[in-house]
């Protein structure tokens, strides 16, 4: 496949989750040779080739399976009569979905929220740090990883655009300002996340609870929400907390 590494900068660009196969060894004949590559999206169109016909079948229906699972795959197959084909080669190659690390959207930038960033450096997760007050991000100094966004309250529409919502969004809320918290909750329970945490005590998760069902009509109210967040190992400083929110993240991301 020619020009794959653009094709792959296209796909990365775009957020678009495509699949890329990587010939590894060739044993006999072969309908291909090591380093042949294929690039499939979820839709299973094809960019490349690593030989067409029944290999190249069944290399699709994997990639789509490693994307669905985000897991690498490596796989072989000896081509013999099942294959119509009469070589008696193998073939084996590797599977890796691309563009699906999870993404941390995470409202409000106070000192819990600068924790759990600084935390997450390093980590599969691209970290988004938002938060609403003026000037805030003026005061910080953080990796240079991590994507700041300043929101506006009186425009809500900028908390909206700010997630990228989808199976591999998780979303944390813990503004300076409860009534910000209930909106973005509201917010995203009505959009695709992967996980969705608020921070705060049980008495403010019925709170809400009670609020998004009888004022919002969102009968299901809390219970797709994580709440209280973390892994209630212990500890109240805001690194502890952030330890044990981080965990979670990575437990969640790393159960998939």
């Amino acid at each position: 496949m020619k020009n794959w590494i653009d094709l792959l900068s296209e796909f990365k660009r775009k957020r678009e989750p495509v699949a890329l196969v990587t010939v590894t060894k060739c044993l006999g004949s072969t309908p291909c040779v090591v380093g042949s590559r294929m690039l499939i999206t979820k839709d299973q169109t094809l960019y490349g080739t690593i030989g067409g016909g029944k290999l190249e079948f069944l290399a699709t229906d994997e990639a789509i399976k490693a994307l669905r699972e985000n897991q690498i795959i490596e796989s072989s197959y000896t081509l013999g009569p099942e294959f119509e084909q009469c070589c008696g080669g193998k073939v084996e190659f590797i599977i890796e979905p691309m563009n699906q690390s999870p993404e941390l959207f995470l409202f409000g930038a106070g000192h819990i929220g600068q924790e759990i960033a600084k935390i997450l450096v390093d980590t599969p997760f691209r970290v988004h740090l938002i938060d609403s007050r003026e000037d805030w991000f003026e005061q910080l100094t953080l990796d240079e990883s991590i994507i700041l966004n300043q929101v506006s309250v009186n425009d809500f529409k900028t908390f909206r655009d700010a997630v990228y919502w989808g199976k591999n969004c998780y979303v944390l809320v813990l503004t300076h300002d409860h009534s910000i918290d209930f909106e973005i909750i509201a917010m995203a329970l009505q959009n695709e996340t992967k996980f969705l945490g608020l921070i705060g005590s049980k008495t403010k998760r019925v709170r809400f609870h009670n609020m998004l069902v009888k004022d919002m009509n969102i009968e299901d109210g809390m219970n797709t929400v994580v709440c209280p967040i973390g892994l209630q190992v212990g500890g109240d400083s805001p690194k502890e907390i952030a330890i044990d929110v981080a965990a979670q993240l990575l437990e969640v991301h790393y159960k998939k």
